[in-house]
Formats: C-alpha cells, structure tokens, sequence
C-alpha cells in the first residue's frame, strides 16, 4: 500500500480523520505528510537538490519538484555556489521564460514510488510531525488552564508524589508537598486538583498539580456555589492549614444575600463537599469587610473579640479576648490567628485584658521616653503630648501648628518651638541611618526604598543585600529566609521583590 496509489479524493478524507483523531489542525497533518514524500523524493533523485512536494488542498493532487535560485554567475556566490540549488539566468530559461535574478524556478519531477521501505520512511516522518504537533497542543492546551482544577485517574505512586492521567491527554505530577497531609492516594483513584505549572518536555507537556494551594480551595468553591460562579458572591482571599484548617472570606454586593450562609448551604450541604474533598478539613467562612476592624473581628471566629486596637501605618492589630476565649483564639500551636493573619493580610496579636492594659502602660512609657529623649522635654510635656493623641515625632513635626498650639498649656512659641527640636530630631534620624547603610556598604536606592520598614532594610544590608537590583534579583523564597517568616511572609516578599524589580530594572509585573 502507498500514499500515492490511493484516491486523492481518499487521501484528503484520510488526512481529515487523522487531524481529527489527534485533534490537531489539518494543514499539520498536510505539510508532515508533505515533508514525508519529499523525503522520499530526494532519496529517489538525490539528497544533494533542493525537493519539495506540495498536495492540492482540494483535489488532493501531488506535486513533486525540485527549485533552484536564479544567480548572475557562479563567481558572483563565490564559495557558496551550489550547481545542485543553483541555476544561472541563462540556465533557468529551460524551466521559466524570463527568469530573472533573485527568482526560484520550479523542475516538476514525477512521483516517487512508495515501496515498502518508502513507506515505512513516511510514516516515521508523519508519525513524528504530527506526536509534535500533539505534544505542541497539549502544552497549549493546559498552559491556558493554569489555576484551573483537572480531574484525572491515579497512574502510580513513586517515592510519595503522584502521577495522574488527565483524561488520556496528558500525565500531571502532584510532589509529595502538594499533596494533603495526611492523605493516601493509590493508583486507579479519581483525583481533583490545580493545574500549578505546565512546562515543556520531550515527552510532552509537564503538568504539576497541587492540592495544598488556597486557590485549589477558591475553585472548588466556585464549582460547588452556584452564586459564587455566577459572580453574586465573591472570594476575597483564603487561607489554609492543610488537611487541618482553613479561613474563607466572602462578600456580596447583594444586601438581600446572605453571602456566608448561602456558601455554607443549608445544614452545610455546599460546604460539605469541599471538606470532603480537602480529606476533612475544617473551614471557617467568613464574612469581608472594608473596614478592617470589623474584618480581623470575623477573621478570629470563632473566638469572641471584646476589643481591638488597630495600627493602619504597621498594618497591625491587637486583638482582646477574655482569660477563657484566649487558648480558642490564638488556636492549636497558633493556628487560629496565623490563618486569621493570612486572610486579612494584617499582622494581628492575640492578648487577654490583663495584658491588654500591661502592653499599654508599656506603650505609654516607651513613648514618654521617646518624647523626653527625642524632644528634650519634660515628663510632664510627654505626657499632655500622649494624652492629646500624638503617638510619633514624625505627627509632631509636620502636624498643623494649630493643633499643637490648642493643647491646654501650650501657646504659640512651645508649639513652634516643639515642632523644630522634631524635624531637628528626624534629620538626625535619617542622617544616621543613611551613615550605617553606607558603612555597610549599602547604596542610596536601596536606602531609600520606602517599600519596607528601615529595620528591615538595615537586615537586608547585614545580609549581603547592598543595592535595589541586589533585593530585585532575589527568589521570593530567599527573601523570607533571609528576613525570617515572622517578618516576611511569602505573599509580602513577592510583592517586595515586584517593587524592587519595577524601580531597578523598569519591569512592570501583575500583582496576581
């Protein structure tokens, strides 16, 4: 049997059915079987010509050719003239009537036959061209269902990682550490989980699948809420434990919509699902707000709050229980406030209200410090300063004069004279803190790098981190180990490191 002797009426009809099968576009399947009978074309006539063959795209008709390039002379192409590829005007008019230079002229050539071993040839090549052209569609396939959730059947299970077969297109890979704690997959199991990473490979499409990532839990959400699809509710961010504990935050534009009990479902019936799912993992839905006192509030459930106290310059909160609410607050080694802390974004400290009122008759004595070492004042001037509000010397020094001069006690020439020993103060500041950057070799950019606070730019400096390109250069990974988890959290590092690389280098990246 051979290409050749079918039909071209049924040669179209094969190559149809064959791009079908693969799911892969028809004109793939027409120039790998066009290369394939060039193939055996040049074999036929010479590998030394230049063979091409070309099917009709309506009557399935072959054409078999050899092309040469028109040049003035052979002397004109020195070392590259090819007499194989090349013809001169004069040459060329054998085959076209007024050649000219620069023109390729065409040879038809007959068909080759297609033996056995031509056959055999072709096929290879076909078979090649269009597996690349497969693997070329899978890779696009799924680099375009990145953070999307696949369903597939368990392959096997090497060493703790799994692989899975996503419905007999293509093999993804969960590692050990994408998989929940706790949970045993064995092979033939149906598996859900998030498309994390596709990279190319030479056996196709890598796909790496996680089911630990917060967004694996957002999605499958959004596949169990109707309302949540639909865009009624929205997700505002998630945090996760693993296999333990996690936190929601919703929100509805809707007043009519009960956002959290409409996720929830009746006696937990949407809910259940995803903890089904995420092998038993307990889930607080919570309620968003703008206002994010309110927000850390629902954040702590199921703890009850009694008060909070907000720092929006530090983005962060001490939240007050009673003695008997702490241990559920701060949760089992912590949980409870690190997931609250991830959901919100705030840094939030848990306290009974004995410690409440220690942490504040510390606060006030650090700041009557501050006011009495910073301004040289008296206790008693620190004190009227605490007690009207002012918790900085930076408010001191560029608050309207006004404000300082209605304090009882105070008139115009203390006011003014209180806010010079400030600004006075903060240039001392800064000076000193420009001459120990610079003694640790530190440039300016990095210096004055307002992203972050100063402390933690100082760390970076100790660090081995000299310069604004050196922090840009950085893996978010390196980053939190260099400035410790309590400091740096991998979401902030990520961003830290976005607004290094934009000032540094001019690289504007997507915050998602």
């Amino acid at each position: 049997m051979s290409f050749v002797s079918m039909p071209r009426q049924d040669l179209l009809l094969a190559i149809d059915s064959l791009a079908s099968e693969k799911m892969i576009d028809k004109e793939i399947v027409i120039e790998s079987l066009e290369a394939a009978i060039a193939k055996i074309a040049k074999h036929k006539y010479g590998e030394e010509f230049n063979i091409v063959a070309n099917i009709d795209r309506k009557n399935g008709a072959i054409y078999v050719k050899r092309l040469f390039e028109v040049i003035e002379s052979p002397q004109s192409r020195g070392e590259e003239y090819d007499p194989n590829t090349m013809l001169t005007v004069a040459q060329a008019k054998k085959y076209a009537k007024n050649p000219s230079v620069g023109d390729v002229v065409e040879d038809p050539l007959p068909e080759p036959e297609f033996g056995r071993m031509a056959f055999q040839t072709a096929k290879q090549i076909m078979t090649g061209r269009v597996r690349d052209a497969e693997k070329g569609r899978q890779y696009e396939e799924f680099k375009d269902n990145i953070g999307d959730i696949v369903s597939g059947v368990v392959k096997r299970v090497e060493f703790g990682s799994v692989y899975v077969d996503i419905n007999g297109k293509a093999e993804g890979y969960i590692k050990n550490s994408e998989l929940i704690p706790g949970e045993r997959l064995a092979a033939g199991d149906r598996v859900r989980a998030l498309i994390m990473d596709v990279a190319r490979s030479n056996s196709g499409p890598q796909i790496f699948l996680t089911r630990t990532h917060p967004m694996f839990m957002e999605k499958l959400f959004v596949q169990e809420v109707p309302e949540i699809y639909e865009g009624v509710i929205k997700i505002k961010s998630v945090a996760r434990a693993p296999g333990s504990h996690a936190k929601i935050a919703v929100e509805t534009a809707d007043p009519s919509i009960d956002a959290v009990g409409m996720t929830v479902g009746i006696k937990g019936t949407r809910i259940q699902p995803v903890i089904n799912e995420c092998h038993g993992e307990k889930i607080d839905v919570i309620l968003y707000s703008e206002d994010p006192a309110v927000f850390i509030v629902n954040a702590m459930q199921p703890a009850k709050v009694a008060k909070i106290i907000v720092d929006e310059d530090r983005r962060t909160a001490a939240v007050v229980v009673t003695e008997d609410q702490q241990s559920l607050a701060i949760g089992r080694r912590g949980q409870n406030v690190r997931l609250a802390s991830q959901l919100t974004g705030w840094n939030i400290d848990v306290m009974n209200e004995t410690e409440e009122q220690e942490r504040r008759a510390k606060e006030f004595k650090e700041k009557t410090e501050l006011f009495i070492r910073g301004l040289d004042v008296d206790e008693m001037i620190a004190h009227l300063l605490i007690t009207e509000g002012f918790r900085t010397i930076e408010e001191i020094a560029f608050v309207d004069i006004a404000e300082l001069e209605s304090i009882e006690g105070f008139n115009t020439e203390l006011a003014t004279e209180l806010q010079k020993r400030a600004k006075d103060y903060l240039v001392k500041i800064e000076q000193d803190y420009k001459d120990n950057g610079h003694k640790l070799g530190m440039s300016d950019d990095l210096l004055e790098f307002d992203f972050i606070k100063r402390p933690t730019i100082m760390k970076l400096g100790e660090n081995g981190i000299k310069s604004l390109s050196d922090l840009a250069d950085l893996a978010t990974d390196e980053l939190v180990e260099i400035l410790g988890e309590d400091t740096m959290s991998n979401r902030l590092a990520a961003r830290v490191i976005m607004k290094a690389r934009e000032i540094a280098y001019g690289i504007k990246q997507d915050e998602e």
